[in-house]
């Protein structure tokens, strides 16, 4: 038998949610071979969350903890609705938003890597973290929808909470891809672009008139695609930039399910 590392036998307990003696045996047996050492486990009844694991995510949660300045976002993977709103399941989720916002992503993985093998052979399905989150910024702004499918940060320069938070609802309902119409790459505008030249020709328009038309085009499109350019839900004579007033944008995130 060969002698194993700390680090092999922590992954392979990751995946399998196996005791440590046990994992360390059977990977002295395959001789450090991971894959091997799960057929050992799984011979002897053992290695539940391995044979989970390449199963389909679809469904899942979000989960939010945050500060005045500081706010985090997991989401928390599983197969059906069913285990997403099991009580271990939102206990597990809300811990691991506690743990990135108070000690960070290390300090999540870690949790992350003890607790859900366990999860897995409690629950019965394969759980994973999909996504996290961590943002700092002056004032911040989040909001999880109420089914927690949808969860978005804002981070202000300046301003109120509750403007931020009211941003963040915007977001999630209207998913802007970017925070600016400058950072919508030119590669998707380009593209667009030839679809708008093909519906020109099909309309008839001389192709003179084409690049004047499509400077107005690109302009709605850059728009539409711009957190900050986008009617504001709560207030439709306003965009959300002239809605937070001298407030800025300094930091975006949307997390979604599906």
């Amino acid at each position: 038998m060969s002698p194993v590392s700390a680090s092999a036998v922590s992954s392979l307990r990751a995946r399998t949610g196996v005791s440590i003696l046990a994992v360390k045996q059977a990977l002295e047996e395959a001789n450090g071979d991971e894959e091997k050492a799960i057929e050992i486990l799984r011979k002897r009844g053992l290695a539940q969350a391995a044979k989970k694991a390449d199963r389909e995510q679809s469904e899942g949660a979000i989960f939010a903890a945050s500060t005045d300045d500081k706010a985090a976002l997991v989401l928390l993977k599983c197969e059906t609705d069913f285990v997403a709103r099991d009580a271990g399941f939102q206990e597990l989720g809300k811990e691991l938003a506690a743990t990135l916002l108070t000690k960070g992503s290390e300090a999540m993985k870690k949790i992350a890597a003890d607790k859900i093998p366990a999860a897995v052979n409690t629950l019965g399905e394969n759980i994973s973290v999909s996504e996290d989150v961590l943002v700092d910024a002056a004032v911040i702004g989040v909001y999880v929808h109420s089914n927690s499918k949808i969860g978005v940060i804002i981070g202000l320069d300046k301003g109120s909470p509750e403007a931020a938070k009211d941003v963040a609802m915007h977001a999630a309902a209207m998913n802007p891809l970017y925070t600016t119409a400058d950072e919508v790459p030119q590669s998707l505008v380009e593209k667009e672009k030839e679809i708008w030249r093909e519906q020109l020709k099909k309309d008839g328009k001389p192709e003179a008139m084409f690049d004047k038309i499509m400077i107005g085009k690109e302009k709605k499109f850059r728009e539409e695609n711009a957190l900050i350019k986008q009617t504001f839900v709560k207030d439709n004579t306003k965009t959300v930039e002239q809605f937070l007033g001298g407030a800025k944008v300094v930091s975006y995130m949307r997390v979604a399910i599906g």
